[in-house]
């Protein structure tokens, strides 16, 4: 059995949380792979509004097992409260949620690293989240990290200790104003009921599923042009996000890999600084963000808003290897007569869809290809309007990859299939 993959072709924010929760029933299990909790998965059912930062979005599901990868880097205290808020909604957390013994720790002195790292760039800020999901991804590849696994040892305080010590002495040089003890408690008295979980060891978990047949959908977090190696560097996250990071994520072989499910908006987000070539600084940039509810489900911040980019959607396809792709937010496109793509890059006195090197320091400007709206249509598979089929008939062309699924809103029956 192939594992399928969901991601974001963007730079997140695309509405990954709703399309895997609609997608979960068809699967035994869903996994995250990378990233943390400066993911914010927002999904609506029935008219409830839930926001998933380090959870996989198919908890919702009754049979479905959610497994936290060991790409992922967990802050527990995070984690715990995420928790309590779905118990409260009746979810029984416990009987669906599994955690790779690998996934490495969150401590409070990451958070502060973060903080304390971002406040000293000024105005080179690249715009942290201040989860202290860079920190701790540094320490996993230096090699000091502490991981889920290590709660179960009789050694772990002095572990911890270490570490955290070895933070107190990076953050002097920043000269920067703290207070620890209250979130080392609160961070302690997460990590106990962290223990009471179901903790595995995820490759022998997730490759014995695989052997025995069952689904699994391999859920990505922010997106494509965050990707550490091939985004919009520095401007990203500190994780691979594209496909073939599910392999090291989850610890299966590349001949595992099966669908791979595109999402992207039908115009373009950005949180934080870095390049957007289509962005729009004008009134048509805030009427995006009012409309369309554009601000940081994890950071609340507004996000900054523009034309759907095609350049940058045929570059993480290909990376990527979609095979379909998913566009949320059409119902947003509606309230404009009149709606854009930005269909080709101009910089170096050449016209392309290619990405420069580094758009950080490449001046780049774009054309625009202009669509018709389709006025207040009730859309439905059967009920497609011209203007739609004519928009993602083009779409398809440019990217040379089908179109499977349009969302029109936040809630699940606000998707429609377009095959099958």
């Amino acid at each position: 059995m192939k594992v399928d993959v969901i991601l974001g072709l963007q730079w997140g924010d695309e509405g990954k949380g709703k399309i895997v929760d609609y997608l979960a029933e068809e699967y035994d299990i869903i996994a995250r792979f990378q990233g943390g909790p400066n993911a914010g998965h927002t999904l609506v059912i029935n008219g409830r509004k839930h926001v998933l930062h380090t959870i996989p979005s198919g908890i919702f599901r009754s049979g479905c097992l959610n497994l936290i990868g060991n790409g992922v880097v967990i802050d527990p205290t995070t984690l715990v409260k995420e928790i309590k808020a779905l118990k409260e909604d009746g979810i029984p957390v416990e009987e669906r949620l599994v955690i790779a013994k690998r996934a490495n720790l969150i401590l409070p002195t990451h958070k502060i690293l973060d903080a304390a790292s971002e406040s000293a760039k000024g105005n080179s800020k690249i715009g942290s989240t201040l989860k202290g999901i860079g920190p701790t991804y540094m320490d996993k590849t230096g090699r000091n990290g502490l991981r889920i696994g290590d709660l179960l040892d009789e050694d772990f305080i002095v572990k911890y200790e270490l570490l955290k010590n070895k933070h107190l002495s990076l953050i002097q040089i920043y000269q920067y104003d703290f207070e620890l003890e209250d979130m080392e408690k609160e961070w302690f008295a997460a990590i106990e009921e962290i223990r009471k979980l179901n903790l595995v060891e995820s490759t022998y978990f997730i490759n014995d599923h695989i052997k025995n047949g069952k689904k699994i959908l391999a859920e990505g977090a922010q997106g494509t042009m965050l990707d550490i190696d091939f985004g919009t560097y520095p401007f990203v996250t500190s994780s691979n996000t594209i496909s073939a990071a599910v392999c090291t994520g989850l610890g299966i072989s590349p001949k595992h890999i099966g669908e791979v499910i595109g999402i992207t908006k039908a115009y373009c987000t950005r949180v934080g600084g870095g390049p957007f070539p289509s962005e729009l600084n004008d009134e048509t940039g805030e009427k995006i963000r009012q409309i369309g509810h554009e601000f940081g489900a994890t950071t609340g911040r507004p996000r900054r808003c523009g034309w759907i980019d095609i350049p940058a959607l045929k570059y993480a396809c290909f990376l990527n290897g979609v095979t379909a792709i998913v566009i949320t937010k059409m119902d947003i496109l509606q309230q404009f007569e009149q709606f854009y793509a930005a269909d080709k890059y101009v910089y170096d006195g050449k016209t392309t869809t290619e990405l420069p090197f580094d758009m950080c320091k490449t001046a780049v400007a774009v054309t625009l290809q202009a669509f018709k709206n389709w006025g207040d249509n009730d859309i439905t598979k059967d009920n497609l309007p011209d203007e739609v089929k004519t928009f993602i008939a083009w779409l398809e062309n440019q990217l040379d990859v089908p179109v499977k699924w349009l969302s029109f809103g936040p809630e699940r029956e606000k998707l429609v299939f377009l095959e099958g």
